[in-house]
């Protein structure tokens, strides 16, 4: 067929495990944790939102980082919903396409996100008198716009280039479309392997490159400076130097998964792909709503009030 008929292909998912049998189950269990990681998400927006206290740069970036994590989880829960309810797990190329391009748009843009909470934080505790200057309410709006349009962007290319590829395999061994789609081609093409190390690179390594200097500059003036500053930059930056190490640890076993799939047992790999999108989306607010004093003190205020 001809490479340019790619968008009319159906490709076949082949990741679940007995769904003929359990699929009730899977329906129960993926229905529970798309309504958790919604709910978890959406209560500190939603705190962030209205109570004025948190209208700040960095409690900002957080609640667009939580959006993030809800976007990034809509890409792949409700087509699990409705492959687990149909009897064919199939998607169109076209389709298959476009969620793979949200859902590395939206893993691009966390990291751009992490980034820009390091710079927040580190004008914050290393140019204190300048922060109300550098972080304006319009740069903290230029910035999230950037840090998705410039993924968005990117991996538009990416598609373009995938939709021109020759298919010869149709099955693919996943619950929804991740990079393993480029096991379905004819013959791997250099130029696309290379633009996506480009990607790679540019919204992946360099922002987490950004985050380590950022965070370096911050531990060594803290280390400097008064008891005051230390404990200011540890309240402020551990939570999201947690929540950095979870989504670095989450973006490797994606590739390690991806790559070793052949070699995983089946039932193993839904397993782990399962942990893998259920983990980091509810980690996020669990970090934040505990870890952030401020968070938890609006979170626990509103608590006490719904059960006075």
């Amino acid at each position: 067929m001809d490479a340019d008929n790619n968008i009319t292909y159906i490709i076949t998912f082949d990741g679940y495990v007995e769904l003929d049998r359990y699929w009730y189950l899977y329906f129960l269990i993926t229905f529970a944790l798309y309504c958790l990681i919604l709910c978890c998400n959406f209560t500190i927006v939603c705190l962030i939102w209205f109570h004025k206290t948190l209208h700040e740069p960095m409690y900002i970036f957080i609640a667009a980082l939580l959006i993030n994590s809800v976007l990034y989880s809509t890409t792949i829960y409700p087509k699990l919903l409705s492959d687990v309810l149909s009897e064919k797990q199939t998607i169109s190329y076209s389709l298959c396409l476009f969620q793979g391009f949200a859902y590395y748009t939206l893993v691009g843009s966390e990291f751009l996100l992490l980034a820009a909470m390091a710079y927040d934080r580190y004008v914050s505790i290393c140019k204190p008198l300048q922060y109300p200057i550098i972080m304006r309410k319009t740069t903290v709006n230029v910035r999230l716009v950037l840090v998705w349009l410039i993924p968005a962007l990117e991996n538009t290319v990416s598609v373009v280039l995938y939709s021109k590829i020759k298919l010869c395999s149709f099955t693919l061994k996943a619950i929804f479309c991740n990079n393993s789609g480029y096991k379905l081609q004819c013959i791997s093409s250099l130029f696309v392997s290379l633009y996506g190390v480009f990607i790679l690179i540019n919204i992946g390594l360099l922002p987490l490159l950004f985050i380590l200097f950022s965070y370096s500059r911050i531990l060594r003036i803290s280390y400097q400076s008064c008891r005051e500053v230390r404990k200011k930059a540890a309240q402020t930056c551990s939570p999201h130097l947690l929540v950095l190490i979870s989504f670095s640890c989450f973006v490797v076993f994606e590739v390690i998964l991806v790559r070793l799939e052949s070699h995983v047992p089946k039932t193993i790999r839904l397993i782990l792909t399962f942990t893998a999108i259920l983990f980091h989306p509810l980690l996020n607010p669990l970090i934040y709503g505990l870890k952030m004093s401020e968070i938890y003190k609006c979170l626990k205020k509103s608590l006490q009030c719904m059960y006075v």
